[in-house]
């Protein structure tokens, strides 16, 4: 193991943090709980100290004396501190009292600024008693800092120190003998020298494979920050994809389907290929106006696609275009004049829902000589909504419309009389030109 290199090129640096608390005097097996913790861990430093991707510091707490609860880094971060690591471990006395979180609440500043580095906490403990301090909302700072990608808890002595598990404050294990405890440091030291391999796959409702290519992204659960990303790619006869991840993390997943699909809270391990299945059921929808021509040109519209009753965005479809949906209803609005809106369209798994819309026709509007104001509007069973306003700086206008009912109200642009307005009403054809001369 003491040749071993890292599997991965970052520097990782573990912190240990080691409980000096009185309790650390209690037997445990044949010996108080500190001479087997030493004995232990000396040994465990002797095997590692010539990893080169590996730095090691220690921090202390309930050492200094009797009546000062307080911590301090004995030994910082460096590539040839194995000497000092051993000394300060061999001469460490049990002296004081229970200052877990503000370890913690100090680890941060005893790694060095390396934004490659994955930095690591190990807290070797008899007991998570924090002497009043909210040691759960120190671990969640900690590890929302982004600072440190995991803390693990090496609980020893009894179970009945450790009733209530300290799972909020990292990955917690209790060890009942001390070849456990060295067990559980090979474990530890294992894991920050390896990572996962993540084999991706995007299925239907029926495990079916798709073939397609869709962003996918790695979220630290803890800090919310993306970790990884990549184009997950999927054609009949290629491999599957496989992303290599840090096991240490706790990942929240997202997949940039339409709508995403969200993973929450997901752990990979580094022993085996973790299989990552992401069941998204999708069909495809295209909006588009039939082939027949027009004399006038018609604007490229786009539509906006909403989840059915709800306010998100999904994408802007250009009308003509197919694009990828998950099965399910979706609200559309296509940026036409006037907005033509569309309610619960359903996309299938497999299918493509193809909706042919209605081509649209041309308002050819000739207004009066003198300079007026106005707006178009929409006329469905005698209500009116507004559609757009007119240009007052223009006798003839030119407006392509979707087909259906309209008028026009407008009246001189200085003009207090109301008398002056003068309203015309008309329909729209698709495909056809409408003339509209108001005097």
């Amino acid at each position: 193991m003491a040749q071993k290199k890292a599997a991965n090129s970052e520097k990782t640096r573990v912190l240990i943090i080691l409980d000096c608390s009185n309790s650390m005097w209690d037997r445990w097996q044949s010996e108080p709980k500190i001479k087997v913790t030493q004995k232990v861990l000396l040994g465990f430093l002797d095997s590692i100290q010539n990893l080169s991707d590996m730095e090691v510091a220690l921090r202390v707490f309930g050492h200094l004396n009797k009546e000062d609860f307080g911590t301090q880094l004995e030994v910082p971060f460096s590539p040839d501190n194995a000497y000092q690591l051993r000394s300060k471990v061999k001469t460490l006395v049990p002296n004081g009292g229970c200052t877990a979180a503000s370890a913690l609440t100090n680890s941060l500043s005893d790694f060095p600024r390396d934004d490659k580095a994955r930095n690591i906490i190990l807290v070797i403990t008899d007991g998570m008693d924090d002497c009043g301090g909210s040691i759960c909302e120190v671990a969640q700072q900690v590890q929302q800092s982004g600072t440190v990608v995991q803390t693990f808890i090496l609980g020893i002595g009894s179970a009945d120190d450790f009733r209530q598990r300290p799972d909020c404050v990292g990955r917690f294990s209790f060890l009942p003998d001390e070849e456990m405890l060295g067990e559980a440091l090979r474990e530890v030291f294992f894991l920050s020298d390896q990572m996962a391999r993540v084999i991706l796959t995007v299925t239907d409702d029926s495990h079916n494979p798709y073939e397609t290519e869709l962003p996918i992204v790695f979220y630290d659960h803890q800090t919310h920050a993306a970790k990884y990303s990549t184009i997950y790619h999927y054609a009949t006869g290629d491999p599957l994809d496989t992303l290599t991840v840090d096991p240490l993390a706790v990942y929240d997943i997202t997949l940039f389907t339409k709508p995403p699909v969200r993973l929450a809270s997901r752990q990979f391990s580094s022993s085996r290929p973790n299989r990552l299945e992401v069941v998204a059921p999708q069909g495809s929808l295209r909006l588009h106006f039939d082939s027949k021509r027009t004399n006038f040109d018609i604007p490229n519209y786009y539509a906006i696609v909403r989840p059915h009753d709800g306010d998100d965005i999904l994408s802007y479809l250009p009308l003509g275009t197919t694009s990828s949906y998950l099965a399910g209803g979706y609200d559309i609005e296509v940026l036409s004049t006037p907005i033509l809106r569309l309610t619960n369209v359903r996309v299938r798994n497999g299918s493509n829902t193809d909706l042919l819309l209605p081509l649209p026709g041309q308002l050819a509007l000739t207004k009066p000589q003198t300079v007026t104001t106005g707006s178009l509007y929409s006329s469905t069973n005698g209500s009116l909504s507004w559609v757009c306003d007119l240009n007052p700086e223009n006798i003839n206008e030119r407006i392509v419309l979707l087909p259906g009912d309209y008028q026009i109200i407008l009246k001189p642009k200085d003009s207090t009389d109301y008398t002056a307005t003068r309203t015309a009403q008309f329909t729209i054809h698709s495909a056809q030109q409408t003339g509209v001369t108001i005097k």
